[in-house]
């Protein structure tokens, strides 16, 4: 028989040894191996009956301090975004005519003596009448309509309903030379509607009232006087 040479003899023992080690550190670590469990059902008893977003969520990331809601109050203010733009279209066309022919003639007729009434004969003839009546009437309408109102405007929270709904109003007034512009604005919002920046549109108050009014030399330019006012409300002809 051929002798093993020394170094190949130790290194197999060296092999021998790290492999019953490693066997040695399986086996004592059997009794405690875990794996990883993603499940939402197995978690402790005390949280798996009250799983929320922060806790049941693996992308769940907390909101940045900016982003999140803040209380609001009263006197507090908010910034509404108004948006308003209507557009209105009525298109009508109506025709009539009428054709109407008249012929009456008196046949019979009666007098009086004193004492009775008698037939009055017609020594002329029977009396007739005879008649043609035309007439047409014609309507057309057109109208289209387009309103747009675009502005921001601080409003100021004046009181709060018991349901958390916030109840708005704003006043803006503004004054160049002789023009004199003059905005309110009133209304009722709901506190979800408002965003973190405290801005809410328009679109979102409920019973929104809005009233613009401009006084000046512009104005004047284009107002209706009181006779064309009274004229254009009776429409006399």
């Amino acid at each position: 028989m051929k002798r093993m040479r020394p170094a190949i003899a130790g290194r197999r023992l060296v092999r021998r040894a790290a492999s019953c080690a490693a066997l040695a550190s399986l086996a004592a670590c059997v009794g405690t191996a875990v794996g990883q469990d993603g499940s939402l059902a197995l978690r402790p008893a005390e949280t798996q009956y009250d799983l929320t977003l922060e806790n049941g969520s693996f992308i769940y990331r907390e909101r940045p301090p900016e982003e999140k809601l803040k209380e609001l109050s009263e006197r507090d203010i908010i910034t509404v975004i108004v948006d308003y733009r209507t557009r209105m279209l009525s298109e009508g066309d109506a025709e009539n005519r009428n054709v109407r022919n008249l012929i009456a003639t008196l046949v019979d007729w009666v007098k009086f003596d004193g004492k009775s009434l008698k037939p009055a004969p017609q020594e002329d003839g029977n009396p007739r009448i005879a008649g043609t009546l035309n007439s047409q009437s014609r309507a057309e309408s057109d109208m289209e309509l387009r309103d747009s109102l675009s502005f921001r405007i601080a409003a100021t929270i004046v009181d709060i309903h018991p349901n958390g709904n916030l109840v708005i109003e704003a006043n803006w007034d503004i004054t160049n030379n002789e023009e004199r512009w003059r905005i309110s604005l009133s209304g009722e919002v709901r506190r979800e509607s408002i965003s973190a920046d405290r801005t809410v549109s328009s679109d979102a108050i409920a019973d929104l009232k809005i009233v613009k009014r401009e006084i000046g030399q512009v104005r004047d330019g284009y107002a209706r006087g009181w006779a064309q006012k009274w004229y254009d409300r009776l429409k006399p002809f």
